[in-house]
Formats: C-alpha cells, sequence, structure tokens
C-alpha cells in the first residue's frame, strides 16, 4: 500500500521541505509548502481565515504531501 496523505511538520531549518520534495518525488504526490501559501511575494501574510480555509481545500485532495509548523492550523 502506498502512502497517500503526509504531514511534515517540525521547527524552522529542520529540513522540512527538503525531506517533503524527496518524498514528493519518491512517491509522485504533489508537495505544498505551507511557507509558500502563508506569505505572498513580498513575505505578507495571508489572514488566518483564508490561510486556514485554503489549507482545507488542500487536505481534501486524494493525495499530498504538506510541510510547515503552523501550530495556529495543526488540526486542519
Amino acid at each position: 500500500m502506498q502512502m497517500k496523505r503526509v504531514a511534515v511538520v517540525g521547527s524552522g531549518g529542520s529540513g522540512k521541505s527538503h525531506v517533503a520534495g524527496e518524498l514528493g518525488r519518491i512517491l509522485a504526490a504533489p508537495v505544498t509548502h505551507l511557507d509558500a501559501v502563508y506569505y505572498d511575494d513580498e513575505w505578507n501574510p495571508l489572514p488566518q481565515e483564508k490561510f486556514e480555509a485554503v489549507q482545507r481545500e488542500l487536505v481534501a485532495e486524494p493525495r499530498w504531501i504538506i510541510d510547515g509548523n503552523y501550530n495556529s492550523t495543526l488540526q486542519v
């Protein structure tokens, strides 16, 4: 059986994005880096409600790998 959903959580600088990228390559699964979702090109954050809504859409997909460390939305 192949993994379908993986959340990579850890402290800043711990290699989450690298591990997520490698898993995505190995499992041929789409990878989402939550920092890329949370911040725009000028490092402005999304409002909390919008960030949570985007995460709910992401986790509703059948296969994914997500990396990040956002305790405020970890329940999603």
